[in-house]
């Protein structure tokens, strides 16, 4: 590898660019030239010759100097901070602060500070510094500064300094994560929906005691044909998917003519005639359901009913509209708008308004989707609190999204092209990963003080009693790919983990809400102790839990982390009962994402479990010999012994389902996300078997004993 040169090492960093990093072995890596100038131009810095590297780090150098105010400032609350301010040397500043509620506070008092001021741009700018009040309320105020060169405002965001758990958790919590779309019954429409959500949330509630179910992200896909089937590769994150709605649960089906609901009956019927049982097939889905919800939005509204939506379009505001409109883009023209004519390749072009406007009718009915949908969510967080759960749904958070989806096109300013996100090798995925996804342009979401990002969190969180963010390490840093590249060729860029954390927290709080960060894989250290400073809970999984310095054993249970949300397995682990076998050793080598010999990685792989079911063993969890069942119960029994504050069973084991839901590192080369919930033997189970599921109420036992 070439020595960097060292202005481009400067300008890298100038743009929170990682020029070395270390790898999951222990090596220590430079990335190479040609990765760095490829993500600098994705933030639209040329940096190909000497002379533009020069002219680059002499502009990002001067930047911070030519505005009078930062674009924003996260703060904890309680602790004191400062704010820049850059003027004309020599000339005095006020600087006010306007709260969220209206009130304003002048108790910001200048603080002594030297420095040398700066010629930018032909004229002389000194920097003052003042203090932020420490006892601001948390939320979202505007720091006013006049001077006599002018005025300006910033964006200041009070954040709690600590979230953890909503005090109405007064113990340990259990709860059931489940892959929703595979969770289907008698009465829904080939996929798991929002009605079956509910009736899940009740049986785990009130029959076993959990607090909380985990599903997987509910963020919308493409509105026609084929439809994405996994839910972390999204065409928007603030949006919800149609395809999870009851169609008979929406009010208006139930003033409709005998004729509307036999039409309705009649579409999920020949649905269901067709349904493959070994598949989940969104497409056919969505085509019987969308047939059905037109007939359904034919239905007139009441006069309230009708405030009601008034309303909803108003609390969604702008980003409502925007995406409304993108469905109705795609279904003119197509799912890559960056193929669609250039002057609808802007949400606020005049030619994509004209568009709306001759659309207004399709516009409408995306518009009204959402609505229904946030009526659904609503109820089903309801239903969930009813039964006694202290926390209800707990939705997740996806890392990014399609690049060529519907947040790219809304949020195109604020997203980076070019680059797509993924991780580089680790032990599971020893290639690397490429998620194509988007991700966030650190400059520019800094420009617009994260508004996009603390619109969507708001959004999620509206009926929800937690949020998983996958890949928490995403808040802190991103696996950048330039386009054309290997999963090896990226490097990371940094995020402002402040207030991306800070944000989350703050709506959490807001909410009533826990926040639960993916903290697998490679993380360093610090992050999670960032993340428990914070209140963040990380996520534990048993087989991934070993000593580091006591040659590898099993993590003894008081050794746990107390906040976190643990379980033996996760969605991107086969169920317990196939992985006690291997299986998941055996479909990698079939598909072709093992870098070392088969023999080999079963080998360690059989190490690491049967270290565990010798602990378990000398434990007295499980006694030599056990069955599937036994080992099940041990294996989570094993986690009521831990000081973890949220512990998790997954459905699939809880049924003794075998398949996987996911192979990390594949797209076609398995039915990723398409697989629906079976049994032991591989049937088909539906919701109705689930909630007269013996092995289920044991394994349930086995949690919910723990919170007597």
């Amino acid at each position: 590898m070439p020595d960097l040169d060292p202005a481009l090492h400067q300008l890298a960093e100038a743009y929170s660019i990682a020029t070395d990093f270390w790898d999951w072995q222990g090596r220590h890596v430079s990335v190479a030239p040609d990765t760095i100038t490829g993500v600098l131009a994705a933030l639209g810095v040329h940096a190909s010759t000497p002379e533009q590297v020069r002219q680059a780090l002499t502009s990002a150098q001067q930047q911070r100097w030519s505005r009078m105010l930062p674009p924003f400032l996260a703060v904890r609350q309680g602790q004191q901070s400062s704010v820049p301010v850059h003027v004309s040397h020599g000339d005095a500043v006020e600087l006010w602060i306007e709260l969220e509620t209206g009130e304003t506070r002048h108790d910001v008092h200048q603080l002594e500070h030297l420095v040398e001021p700066q010629v930018v741009e032909g004229r002389t700018v000194g920097e003052a510094m003042f203090a932020v009040p420490a006892d601001l309320p948390m939320g979202y105020h505007t720091v006013h500064a006049d001077s006599a060169g002018g005025q300006a405002t910033m964006v200041l965001i009070v954040t709690p300094d600590w979230l953890g758990l909503p005090e109405r958790m007064g113990h340990r919590a259990w709860g059931v994560a489940t892959q929703l779309y595979s969770v289907r019954s008698h009465q829904s429409w080939g996929v798991g929906d929002l009605a079956d959500l509910a009736d899940l949330a009740v049986w785990a509630a009130a029959d076993h005691g959990a607090d909380y179910i985990l599903i997987n992200p509910l963020h919308a896909a493409e509105p026609v044909a084929p439809m994405e089937p996994s839910p972390y590769l999204p065409t928007t994150r603030r949006f919800a998917n149609p395809l999870y709605l009851r169609v008979e649960r929406i009010p208006e089906y139930a003033q409709a003519s005998g004729h509307q609901r036999a039409e309705v009956d009649r579409l999920r019927a020949e649905l269901l005639g067709a349904d493959v049982l070994d598949r989940i097939d969104r497409d056919a889905a969505w085509a019987a359901k969308r047939a059905a919800l037109e007939i359904v939005r034919a239905v007139p509204r009441t006069a309230g009913r009708e405030l009601a939506y008034r309303a909803y379009r108003t609390r969604q505001g702008t980003g409502l509209e925007d995406y409304a409109t993108w469905c109705a883009l795609v279904e003119s023209y197509g799912t890559d708008w960056t193929a669609w004519p250039p002057e609808l390749q802007h949400p606020h072009s005049s030619e994509t308004r004209a568009f709306a406007d001759e659309h207004a009718d399709e516009v409408d009915f995306h518009r009204w989707l959402q609505w229904v949908l946030d009526e659904q969510l609503g109820a089903t967080q309801l239903a969930a609190r009813s039964a006694g759960m202290s926390l209800g749904i707990m939705h997740d958070l996806a890392v990014g999204v399609h690049p060529r989806g519907a947040d790219s096109w809304m949020l195109q300013d604020v997203y980076a092209s070019g680059i797509s996100v993924g991780a580089p090798p680790d032990p599971y995925n020893q290639n690397g990963q490429n998620w194509t996804q988007r991700p966030w342009r650190p400059d520019r979401m800094a420009e617009v003080a994260y508004a996009p990002f603390r619109e969507l969190v708001a959004t999620i969180l509206r009926h929800a009693g937690g949020i998983r963010v996958d890949h928490v390490i995403g808040l802190f840093r991103l696996w950048w790919i330039p386009e054309g590249g290997a999963p090896t060729d990226g490097t990371y860029v940094r995020y402002d983990h402040e207030a991306l954390v800070g944000i989350l927290a703050l709506e959490a709080h807001r909410a009533g809400a826990v926040v639960v960060g993916e903290d697998l894989g490679t993380v360093e250290p610090w992050v999670r102790d960032y993340l428990r400073e914070r209140g963040i809970l990380g996520t534990s999984i048993l087989w991934f839990e070993f000593e580091f310095d006591a040659g590898g054993a099993p993590l003894r249970p008081e050794w746990w982390r107390e906040y976190c949300l643990a379980s033996v397995t996760t969605h991107d682990l086969p169920p317990t009962a196939a992985y006690l076998v291997g299986d998941h050793v055996r479909l990698r080598e079939e598909l072709g994402v093992l870098t070392r010999p088969l023999a080999e990685e079963l080998a360690a792989d059989e190490a690491d479990r049967q270290a565990w079911l010798d602990n378990l063993v000398r434990r007295g969890a499980l006694t030599e010999g056990s069955g599937v069942e036994e080992t099940l119960q041990a294996l989570h029994r094993y986690l009521t012994w831990t000081p973890s504050r949220l512990l998790c069973l997954a459905l699939t084991d809880a049924v003794g389902d075998r398949r996987s839901q996911n192979q990390p590192g594949t797209v076609d080369e398995y039915p990723n996300w398409r697989v629906p919930l079976t049994g032991p033997d591989g049937e088909r189970l539906m919701l109705e078997d689930v909630l007269v599921s013996q092995r289920a109420a044991a394994l349930a036992a086995v949690l919910s004993e723990d919170q007597r």
